[in-house]
């Protein structure tokens, strides 16, 4: 590509010189087209890159690298859940599904980062952990990409570290950006560079496809579907989840734990039917069919999302869809 822009740049100059002279304008013109097409061609070859993105291979570990057990988390008076246990046996699949607000993420940051309020986190033996938070919380805003990588894979040499860089589109000077002037996309790119450095057996993935634009996201769906290690994965996004072809589902926040069906696919978006209501297990009932505690629902009325419902004890309500 290098070559290609060069090459354009100096026929385009060599063009614009002979143009001036009236015996050469035929010269000229062949010139400056050929200058265009290899212009052309180059832009084409940047919009096509695609970030390469494999996850590692996973290091050996024990039969279950983490178990939860009767784990909690509160702010202040506000219980986000309380008695949740999960096993994440090695090579296991989980999607951890749930309403906006139920626990989702700061599951995820209890089984990696933080330790509950009660309860405990145990790790197996060889247990190895690579972690992408949705927020990016795990970069260093005010170290540079490169500095990142090398946080987290100090064994690279500065020829390796910019290799893997390079692959998720990180070239030249911008190995030496600081990382809080990223856009949201290229911070989700870093991220996942300091992943595939790691030789983790348990990815937590928090919204891996968000930022992302849709080549690039392929590539991720892609991984997911190939790494052979154990995942759990909390998404919003139907596509990740199908790439990961789950064998198990957590629901938040009651830590309800059911074996995968497609039917789940329906929670992933977090978005019902009007009129509908989820069951624990995640079947769609009408709302007319179903005898709720709060006498204020009636027939026909949308259920509002910022409100939580009293219901059956085996129900879980969801948020439902806006009125289109």
């Amino acid at each position: 590509r290098e070559v290609a822009e060069k090459k354009a740049d100096r026929l385009m100059k060599q063009g614009i010189r002979l143009h001036a002279k009236a015996s050469k304008a035929v010269a000229a013109q062949n010139m400056m087209r050929r200058a265009e097409r290899l212009s052309e061609t180059s832009d084409a070859q940047k919009q096509d890159k695609v970030a390469d993105i494999r996850f590692p291979e996973p290091a050996p570990c024990g039969r279950t690298p983490i178990m939860a057990k009767d784990i909690s988390k509160a702010y202040g008076s506000n219980i986000v859940f309380a008695g949740v246990n999960l096993a994440v046996d090695k090579g296991s699949r989980v999607v951890i599904l749930g309403y906006n607000g139920a626990g989702k993420t700061t599951t995820l940051r209890l089984l990696a980062l933080e330790d509950p309020d009660t309860g405990v986190v145990e790790y197996g033996h060889g247990c190895k952990i690579g972690y992408f938070a949705q927020e990016h919380d795990t970069l260093d805003l005010n170290a540079t990409v490169l500095e990142n990588l090398t946080h987290v894979a100090p064994e690279l040499n500065d020829t390796q570290a910019r290799s893997i860089l390079g692959s998720f589109l990180f070239s030249g000077d911008d190995a030496f950006k600081p990382a809080r002037v990223l856009s949201g996309g290229e911070k989700t790119r870093l991220a996942l560079a300091t992943l595939v450095t790691s030789r983790a057996n348990v990815l937590l993935l928090d919204e891996p496809t968000n930022n992302l634009d849709p080549a690039s996201r392929d590539e991720i769906l892609k991984a997911i579907a190939k790494y052979e290690g154990a995942i759990v994965l909390v998404t919003h996004d139907e596509g990740a989840v199908q790439a990961l072809n789950p064998e198990r589902v957590l629901l938040m926040p009651d830590g309800d734990e059911d074996l995968w069906n497609d039917s789940y696919l329906d929670l992933v978006a977090g978005v019902m039917d009007v009129g509908c209501i989820v069951l624990s297990r995640g079947t769609l009932v009408p709302l007319p069919s179903v005898r709720l505690a709060d006498t204020r629902i009636t027939h026909g009325n949308p259920l509002n999302e910022h409100h939580t419902y009293r219901a059956c004890p085996y129900l879980c309500v969801l948020k439902c869809a806006p009125e289109r």
